[in-house]
């Protein structure tokens, strides 16, 4: 099967991304795999015909809004992130009535129709950095309450608002099944997404991005590590580090939409080039100018 996907690519000038949480057969056929913010600048540089994004529904869109010239297919259409969903148009314009000064932040983890009411995207690895450039005073952070917390404590001279909006995956995660894995792996360091609650967070030894986590336990000389995120970034970082030992919480934490990525869905979404990504072109407009402005305030 991977032999017949790497022709079938060849052949009709496509390119597979890959997010680190699609499973570990999916990442190996990958041409690039990383965390939304990686994969949002590899979209927009991307000079294939076809892009099958092996990930979920926004970062489909995300990659389409980007390129809306190229064809961007998606392996499962169905493959969503709840949280995606969770901000509303009639909550963010009763936060722009109550605020004259106010940046609406969009994580990129969310839709389309959301990114089109919002000033800028951020992903986990740039919030902190984007929201401290922004002149505005107060801010709407949309739609994770626990990254919009964790920017917050960041950043205390801004007001920050935040939604109640969770990922279902991390905000699962309890201090206890951290500090249970620390009393069986007590060498072990704590590497933590900030989408995780806040008593997660205060029991961890790192907090990072998907990409900074991968990037800190292969230059940590620590050999032990207890991971607080979504359990296809083992892969990577089995892959980087082949001596070093990585542990989950139990119960492992797994995105099943994540997961609707298969080989036999990516040969067939290339062979039939269906299930593909279709915005309207308004609406790709609007969520264009947020998503350039995060490309361009990362830059800085």
């Amino acid at each position: 099967m991977k032999t017949q996907i790497r022709q079938l690519k060849e052949k009709k000038n496509a390119v597979i991304l890959a997010h680190y949480y699609a499973p570990a057969e999916v990442q190996e056929i990958a041409d690039y795999i990383g965390d939304s913010f990686y994969l949002a600048k590899v979209a927009k540089k991307c000079e294939a015909d076809i892009i099958v994004f092996c990930g979920v529904s926004f970062m489909g869109e995300s990659a389409k809004i980007l390129n809306p010239d190229k064809k961007v297919l998606m392996p499962d259409l169905t493959a969503d992130c709840p949280m995606a969903h969770m901000a509303t148009r009639e909550k963010i314009i009763e936060m722009r009535k109550k605020y004259d000064d106010l940046a609406v932040v969009c994580y990129i983890n969310s839709t389309a129709e959301l990114k089109c009411l919002s000033d800028v995207c951020v992903t986990s690895s740039n919030a902190v950095k984007i929201v401290k450039e922004l002149p505005n005073k107060n801010i709407f952070f949309i739609p994770d309450r626990n990254l919009g917390a964790f920017v917050a404590e960041k950043i205390p001279e801004k007001n920050i608002i935040i939604n109640d909006g969770c990922c279902p995956i991390h905000a699962e995660l309890s201090a206890e099944q951290i500090c249970n894995e620390k009393t069986q792996h007590p060498n072990a360091l704590v590497l933590t997404h900030p989408e995780c609650e806040p008593g997660v967070l205060a029991v961890s030894d790192f907090i990072g991005s998907t990409a900074e986590i991968i990037d800190y336990a292969k230059n940590s000389p620590c050999n032990e590590f207890i991971v607080c995120t979504e359990n296809g970034v083992e892969y990577k970082l089995k892959s980087n580090n082949p001596n070093k030992r990585f542990y989950f919480p139990e119960p492992c934490p797994c995105c099943r939409d994540m997961k609707l990525n298969t080989l036999e869905n990516i040969f067939s979404v290339l062979e039939k080039e269906d299930k593909e990504i279709i915005i309207s072109e308004d609406i790709r407009r609007k969520a264009l100018i947020p998503l350039d402005k995060m490309l361009e305030l990362a830059k800085q």
